[in-house]
């Protein structure tokens, strides 16, 4: 019998952790149409819903947001983590998703803010959670800025 590598082990343990929190989250979120969760120390929060690029199962994410105009911005840091997290590598494969800010649902189209546009959007990101300078000091990888554009209006008020 072998031993699990510890490395392997707490990347596991920290994955399970943060999958149960964000089921805790979007359930309250859903049942109180936003009322409960879509607001974290005062910053909107919102639930992305993303198609499994292998499972094709819907798969929810509780992510932080920022409004820029009609469209809504959210950044793929995954804490700082040398690897994309799997909501945006399931939007590179399938960019149509659905979203949930508040009460409000609508369908988006996802793309990769291009350099300009990411110029003008991360100073925006970081006033609303610093914490995202930490994560790009941290990694090796260029965090992506991802601008979720509604697609045609929403799917329910």
């Amino acid at each position: 019998m072998t031993t699990p590598n510890p490395v392997s082990l707490s990347e596991f343990t920290r994955k399970a952790m943060i999958q149960s929190v964000a089921r805790i989250h979007e359930f309250w979120y859903r049942v109180t149409g936003g009322i409960i969760g879509s607001s974290w120390m005062g910053r909107n929060m919102l639930l992305l819903t993303t198609t499994g690029r292998k499972s094709g199962r819907e798969r929810t994410t509780p992510l932080l947001y920022i409004k820029d105009g009609d469209n809504l911005v959210v950044i793929a840091s995954y804490g700082g983590s040398d690897r994309d997290p799997d909501w945006w590598l399931n939007l590179k494969a399938n960019p149509e998703a659905h979203v949930q800010a508040g009460r409000r649902k609508l369908t988006v189209r996802a793309e990769k803010a291009g350099a300009e546009e990411k110029r003008r959007l991360w100073p925006l990101v970081v006033q609303t959670y610093a914490a995202y300078d930490d994560y790009r000091r941290r990694t090796r990888r260029d965090i992506p800025v991802v601008i979720l554009r509604p697609a045609d209006g929403p799917t329910e008020s």
